[in-house]
C-alpha cells in the first residue's frame, strides 16, 4: 500500500533528512585517512569533509574522484587543485571557480577547455609559469 503524503509531511521528512544528512557521521570504507568526516572510499586523506573516491586531499569538501588538492569544495575528477570551488575534469588550478576541463590555470573563473591562463587571459607556458612566481612571492606563497 503507498503512503499518501501531503505537503506539511512532505515538508517535515524533508527537513529530518536535511538534518541527518548534517549530522555527525563516520567515514566509509577510507584508508589512512586522518580529520577527516562523512568521507567514502577514500585514502590518505586529511581534515576533509564528505569526499567521495579522492586521495591525498586536505582540507577539501564535498569532492569526487578527485587527488592531491588542497582547500578546495565542490571538485568532480580534479588533480593538485588549490583553493578552488566547483570545477570540473580539470589539473593544477589555483584559485579558480567553476572551471571544467582546464588545465594550469590561475584565478580563472567559469572557463572551459583552456590551458595556460591568469584571470581568464591566455599566456605562453613559459610566461605562465614566470607570473605565477611572481605572484605567489607577492602573496607570500
Amino acid at each position: 500500500m503507498q503512503h499518501e503524503l501531503d505537503a506539511r509531511q512532505f515538508e517535515t521528512r524533508y527537513r529530518d533528512l536535511v538534518r541527518a544528512h548534517q549530522g555527525e557521521r563516520g567515514s566509509e570504507s577510507c584508508v589512512q585517512c586522518s580529520g577527516c568526516r562523512a568521507c567514502a572510499a577514500c585514502t590518505f586523506c586529511r581534515d576533509s569533509e564528505r569526499l567521495v573516491r579522492c586521495h591525498f586531499c586536505v582540507k577539501s569538501e564535498m569532492c569526487t574522484d578527485s587527488s592531491h588538492c588542497r582547500g578546495s569544495k565542490s571538485l568532480m575528477g580534479c588533480q593538485h587543485c588549490v583553493d578552488c570551488e566547483s570545477c570540473s575534469s580539470s589539473s593544477y588550478l589555483v584559485r579558480c571557480v567553476g572551471v571544467t576541463g582546464c588545465t594550469y590555470c590561475y584565478g580563472c573563473v567559469g572557463i572551459s577547455g583552456k590551458d595556460f591562463h591568469i584571470l581568464n587571459e591566455p599566456h605562453e607556458r613559459r610566461e605562465y609559469f614566470q607570473i605565477i612566481r611572481r605572484i605567489a612571492g607577492g602573496l607570500g606563497g
